[in-house]
């Protein structure tokens, strides 16, 4: 294996065009020119894993469709995941605020996930659940995610006690436990809360078999990845995912201005399906 050839393979324009218009096709996702160095070394692990000095032949070895494992690994390494718990917390106020004070006590709860990442906003919204909604009230948590290595990482529920900075002390205290041993410097989240959301991997573009109808949808800081088809259509199918009444986040710096006006528009990034 050449791994010095390795190292200094470029990707031409063409090969990086293939690998832009591979991820929108299968995930929604656009990749602009500006991207082409970061595919490059993100990339470059698998031509030294495969040998291999050219792109184009990583192409075809990602795209034999005898070798869906190794495509997964091209979306994983493709896809950014930027996440802390916690995050947009006035989303988290509207919601102890507005919405769990109208829950009957006899309803249950859906809430997804859309774009997990690696579990924090879903265990977020447990904390917060948990906290706020004693039995008889019931609720469920699914979070999914495109990327299978960060929904295993969810799965896990381990991080780093930095990233419990905007954990609420009574949260912290209540539903989260010091790693010790092996892992000192991380906290896990209690397994009673863990048992209570589910997580699994799955393609934002592709089937929803199975999925279900959500009283809460979270969708924050996806659709800027997106082109104006591939987030209209995005959003149609989450209007009619969402249960009528129910509500639909967005990121504070999205919007469904131009992208589907049959949401109501509640607060900045908050919208109802009436």
């Amino acid at each position: 294996m050449d791994y010095e050839a390795v190292q200094v393979a470029e990707i031409s324009d063409r090969e990086f065009r293939l690998f832009s218009e591979l991820m929108h096709e299968r995930i929604g996702v656009f990749l602009s020119p500006a991207k082409k160095d970061l595919v490059r070394g993100r990339l470059l692990r698998r031509l030294r894993h495969y040998g291999l000095t050219s792109f184009k032949k990583y192409f075809d070895i990602a795209t034999d469709k005898q070798n869906s494992q190794e495509m997964q690994i091209l979306v994983d390494l493709l896809t950014t995941n930027e996440t802390y718990f916690f995050r947009e917390e006035k989303h988290f106020d509207f919601l102890r605020n507005t919405v769990i004070t109208k829950i009957e006590r006899s309803a249950a709860l859906s809430v997804w996930s859309a774009a997990s990442s690696s579990g924090e906003e879903a265990y977020s919204l447990a904390m917060l659940l948990a906290d706020n909604l004693r039995p008889p009230h019931k609720w469920t948590i699914l979070g999914t995610d495109v990327n299978s290595q960060v929904v295993e990482h969810a799965q896990r529920a381990h991080y780093p006690l930095d990233s419990a900075e905007k954990i609420p002390n009574e949260y912290l205290q209540r539903y989260c436990l010091k790693g010790v041993g092996d892992y000192d410097g991380m906290l896990t989240i209690d397994e009673t809360l863990r048992r209570r959301v589910q997580f699994k991997t799955m393609n934002l573009n592709g089937a929803w078999s199975g999925i279900g109808k959500f009283d809460l949808i979270f969708l924050r800081n996806v659709m800027i990845y997106f082109d104006v088809l591939t987030k209209r259509r995005l959003v149609e199918r989450m209007f009619q995912t969402l249960k009528p009444g129910g509500y639909f986040f967005v990121g504070h710096s999205e919007s469904l201005h131009g992208i589907n006006e049959r949401f109501t528009p509640v607060q900045p990034s908050i919208y109802r399906r009436e």
